[in-house]
């Protein structure tokens, strides 16, 4: 059937009626129906750059509405049918910013009775999908061929397929996906077969298959395709990347995978998901990780060479227990996803690396990004709230440290009130009551006050947590009392430093001594301390740490990216070139945020010189969030 397109006014009406209760920022109208089920047919078309062919939902019925909305986003949309009988529909003609166009249709009155639906949509994605990458063999490490990824989150996922793409609803999932290029998918492998000759030079493809038996929302549904090797890391998990990575990303994991794991399902109950592998995407990803089910994708800034910075792979596993199974009901509770994982997290560096000063340090880290956040946004900033109002949002421009920081900083300072004993049976308990559902804040009070109920002592205790500020105070948190043992190497050494810049310590001779006995996060800590300061330091001390510390040419880009920040906000200008070629190799939101940001201070047309050189390389998630900064300054101009 064609298009219709709605009248705008249309539109907007059926934005103000389909807003939902839990989740603002859907369009979806999953009250009423409710997806269980989704299958998708899709075809990689490298040449046209898009993802062709159809989705079919398996719709329960909620209610007696007859009308079903679901979401889409830059999409082409030919047919729709209500099983297997064409129905007409409609996509709005314009979209209602963020959300994107509703599709609507209408079910006939032969379906009152109906408990379950079966729809199928015709569908391709389009050259503005914001979910997915296409790279050129060129922008690949082996230049060989080109690659395809998917990142879904926040709300991505309906600029792939029509769907109700809100995290409140969970469904399972099968994946028929072709292509001329192994492909990878967030469900397990269940083979690859059919194999079709291509014609007119093109090569052949491969019909690639998965199933995903635990229900997920929609925003970690992910594909991945190109030239991909795999490598055992455990009795459990694969690496996936790049053959010429292959030997590295294996090195870079294979020690602490599977303790990893074994470390988790102590603290909160078995592994759900059969396998956990890694999947070390371009380095064009703009996060440090994903968790999509099965299969994590991974930045290759992770793989440093000297096994630093694999705690990313300890977040994102947590994520398996805490997102995955256990989801946040809208995207205005996000801490209920990253607080976890990130206080899981930080208990798996506790256990794997000998004790809770580990942790402690790596949240101080964390507490510094937190601030940095905070500074960005302003104190009283909406988007500083543990839970904050994001109806009209866009939740990709919320996205920030604070539910990570602030999220693990209320649920530490609940296993500091309760006992560590006590918090200790209510974390497999939670988990247990929301496994495979998705839980908002106020679910979250409630089952936690339930939970202590008999115990008097705990019960007292927790009367006293002012829950309207936790969850609706802007700017900071208290800040606990961290054990700083591991940090106070670092303090020490950036007070000498602050004290060169004052004509002080004239006894501090630097040298690579200073720091041969530090770990990365320690280096990390310390550059991060020098930059609190309020006068940062010259220019000329800032370029001799770089020749002492040898930090310019570390291959951990968690010390680079700092150590140019640092030289940015010092004005040193032999840093700013090294900054705009590090810009055009590294895609990881976390660097590039800052890094552009200072240096558009420092020299906007090298800022926007640099941007225009490297925006394809760019996802389009960081893409856009480097066109706001640059308008942002040209509007404070």
């Amino acid at each position: 059937m064609a298009i219709r397109p709605a009248p705008d006014s249309v539109a907007k009406a059926a934005a103000a009626s389909i807003h939902q209760p839990r989740d603002p920022n859907t369009l979806a109208n999953y009250n009423a129906w409710r997806t269980k089920h989704t299958t998708v047919n899709f075809e990689v078309d490298y040449g046209a750059k898009r993802l062709k062919g159809d989705v079919q939902l398996s719709l329960s019925k909620l209610s007696n509405e007859r009308k079903i909305v679901l979401d889409t986003s830059f999409l082409d949309v030919t047919r729709v049918k209500v099983d297997e009988e064409d129905v007409n529909f409609e996509v709005a003609s314009s979209r209602i910013e963020p959300y994107g166009s509703p599709l609507t249709f209408t079910v006939g009155e032969q379906y009152g009775n109906a408990t379950e639906l079966k729809v199928s949509i015709d569908v391709a994605t389009t050259k503005d999908c914001t979910a997915l990458q296409w790279l050129s063999p060129a922008q690949t490490s082996n230049k060989k061929h080109p690659y395809m990824f998917s990142q879904c989150q926040a709300i991505h996922a309906r600029s792939l397929f029509p769907c109700q793409d809100t995290p409140d609803v969970k469904s399972t999932y099968t994946f028929n996906i072709r292509s001329p290029l192994p492909v990878l998918a967030s469900g397990l492998p269940t083979g690859a077969k059919d194999y079709q000759p291509g014609h007119d030079g093109k090569p052949g493809t491969l019909l690639y298959t998965f199933h995903q038996s635990i229900p997920m929302p929609s925003y970690l549904f992910a594909l991945a395709s190109g030239d991909l090797a795999s490598a055992s890391i455990g009795p459990r998990s694969t690496v996936w990347t790049s053959p010429d990575a292959l030997t590295a990303c294996q090195w870079e994991f294979e020690d602490d995978t599977e303790a990893y794991i074994q470390a988790a399902e102590k603290i909160v109950y078995p592994y759900a998901w059969t396998t956990y592998n890694v999947l070390v995407l371009p380095p064009s990803f703009p996060y440090g990780g994903m968790e999509n089910p099965i299969f994590t994708f991974a930045t290759p800034t992770v793989v440093s060479g000297d096994r630093q910075n694999v705690d990313v792979i300890a977040h994102e596993l947590s994520h398996s227990w805490s997102g995955n199974l256990v989801s946040n009901a809208s995207w205005e509770h996000f801490w209920l996803n990253e607080g976890w994982t990130t206080y899981l997290e930080r208990r798996l560096q506790a256990a794997i690396h000998g004790g809770d000063k580990y942790r402690d340090f790596s949240a101080i880290i964390g507490w510094k990004a937190l601030s940095d956040s905070i500074a960005q946004f302003g104190e009283d900033h909406n988007f500083t709230k543990m839970i904050p109002d994001l109806k009209g949002e866009d939740p990709d421009d919320a996205f920030s440290s604070i539910p990570y920081e602030k999220g693990f900083v209320f649920l530490y300072h609940l296993e500091k009130l309760l006992g560590i004993e006590k918090w200790n049976k209510f974390i497999p308990h939670y988990f247990t009551t929301y496994k495979q559902r998705s839980v908002d804040s106020y679910e979250f009070k409630a089952t936690l006050i339930s939970f202590f109920a008999s115990d008097s002592e705990a019960s007292k205790k927790l009367e006293h947590v002012d829950w309207d500020e936790w969850f609706y105070k802007p700017g900071f948190p208290p800040k606990p009392n961290f054990d700083t043992t591991l940090a106070d190497q670092c303090y020490e050494l950036a007070d000498k430093w602050q004290g060169l810049s004052k004509g002080r310590n004239g006894q501090f001779a630097p040298s690579g001594k200073d720091i041969e006995h530090f770990t990365a996060n320690q280096s990390v800590v310390f550059l991060e301390r020098l930059q609190s300061l309020e006068k940062p330091l010259s220019s000329d001390l800032v370029e001799l740490m770089g020749q002492r510390y040898a930090y310019a040419s570390s291959k951990n880009v968690e010390l680079v990216s700092r150590y140019y920040t640092l030289g940015l906000q010092s004005r040193a200008q032999s840093l700013y070139e090294p900054t705009a070629e590090l810009l055009g190799k590294v895609g990881r939101m976390k660097f590039v945020r800052p890094l552009y940001r200072e240096l558009i201070r420092c020299d906007e047309a090298l800022a926007r010189k640099t941007f225009e050189r490297n925006k394809n390389f760019y996802h389009p998630i960081c893409r856009g969030m480097v066109d706001k900064l640059l308008e942002k300054h040209a509007n404070e101009i």
